[in-house]
């Protein structure tokens, strides 16, 4: 236990964010999913919509700083190369 009260602030705000980038990390995971499962299954309706949420949900957890933009960029191309790979 924190000796001191700044430190035990700083373990309230540690649990905090750790909620916080927990929902948005899963949030993304689960979107990412949906796609790949969408277009595994060759639905190209159902692939395209969630495609177009999963950008929007992992482009927002980049703002939020929940992950890097680097990460963002690598799981929006492989949703990408997945989306191409289903209409070739």
């Amino acid at each position: 236990m924190p000796n001191k009260k700044s430190a035990e602030r700083r373990v309230r705000i540690a649990e905090r964010n750790r909620l916080y980038n927990k929902y948005w990390a899963s949030r993304c995971k689960t979107a990412v999913k949906r796609v790949l499962e969408a277009a595994a299954s060759g639905n190209n309706e159902e692939a395209v919509k969630s495609f177009n949420t999963a950008q929007s949900v992992i482009d927002k957890a980049v703002v939020k700083g929940v992950m890097h933009r680097n990460t963002a960029a690598r799981r929006k191309e492989l949703m990408s190369r997945r989306m191409k790979a289903m209409n070739a």
